[in-house]
C-alpha cells in the first residue's frame, strides 16, 4: 500500500522560541515575514542583504515556505535575491518539487527560469512530474514535460507518472488528460509495477474506460 502523503505541510508557521543567537536574528525575521505575509518586512530584510538561504529547525527556507502558502509575491522576491530553488528540507522537498506536487504553476514557472533540478527527487525518489500527475495538476504536468522531466522516472514504490495517474485517480477528466499528456510526451505506456502490472492492466481492473482506450490508441498491450 501507497504511504499517506499527509496534506498538512510540517513547516507552515514558523517556530517560536527556538533560542536563536544574535548572528541569526535577521533570518528568524524573515522567515517570519514570510509566515505572517508582512511585505514591508520581507522588502526590508532582502534590501539590507538577508542571508535568504538560512534554515529553521525543520530545514526549510524562507522560498519553501512561501511555496507551501503559494505567496507568488514573496516567492519572486526570494528568488530575484538569489533564494536556491532546490534547497532541500528534512523531509526532502525543495520548492521546485513542492511548487510541483502542490500545483503551484506561477511559483514552479519562476524556478524552471533560475536552474531548477529536473532530476531532483523527494522522499518518495520521484520526480516533480509524478506527484503532479498522481495529483491531477494538468497545467502543471504540461508544463514539466515541455521542460524536459523524464515522462519514465521510476519512483521508491516502482511507478511512473502513468501508474500514479491511474492507481491513485478516480479516472476522471483530469487524469484523462494527464495520461494524454504523457502518451504525447513519449511515455512508455507498457512500463509495468514491480508485480508485472502494465498501465493498461491497471486501468482496466479499475473501470477506467477512458483512460484504457487511451491507451490502447498508443499500443499499449
Amino acid at each position: 500500500m501507497r504511504p499517506n502523503r499527509t496534506r498538512k505541510q510540517p513547516w507552515r508557521g514558523v517556530l517560536a522560541g527556538l533560542g536563536l543567537a544574535a548572528s541569526t536574528a535577521a533570518c528568524a525575521d524573515l522567515l517570519q515575514a514570510i509566515g505572517s505575509g508582512d511585505r514591508e518586512q520581507l522588502q526590508t530584510l532582502l534590501h539590507a542583504g538577508v542571508a535568504v538561504d538560512q534554515r529553521d529547525a525543520r530545514g526549510n527556507t524562507a522560498l519553501l515556505l512561501a511555496t507551501a502558502r503559494n505567496d507568488i509575491d514573496a516567492a519572486r522576491q526570494l528568488i530575484e535575491a538569489g533564494a536556491d530553488v532546490n534547497a532541500k528540507n528534512a523531509i526532502h522537498d525543495s520548492p521546485y518539487l513542492l511548487a510541483g506536487a502542490e500545483g503551484r504553476l506561477e511559483i514552479l514557472e519562476l524556478t524552471l527560469a533560475h536552474g531548477a533540478d529536473l532530476k531532483s527527487t523527494n522522499r518518495y525518489g520521484g520526480t516533480a512530474l509524478i506527484p503532479a500527475c498522481e495529483r491531477g495538476h494538468v497545467a502543471v504536468v504540461a508544463r514539466l514535460l515541455k521542460a524536459g522531466v523524464d515522462p519514465d522516472h521510476i519512483n521508491n514504490l516502482g511507478w511512473t507518472g502513468l501508474l500514479e495517474a491511474i492507481l491513485l485517480s478516480d479516472g476522471g477528466p483530469d487524469h484523462q488528460a494527464i495520461v494524454t499528456l504523457l502518451i504525447d510526451a513519449g511515455a512508455k505506456v507498457d512500463l509495468a509495477d514491480r508485480n508485472g502490472v502494465t498501465p493498461l492492466q491497471h486501468a482496466r481492473e479499475r473501470g477506467q474506460q477512458a483512460i484504457v482506450e487511451r491507451l490502447l490508441a498508443a499500443g499499449a498491450h
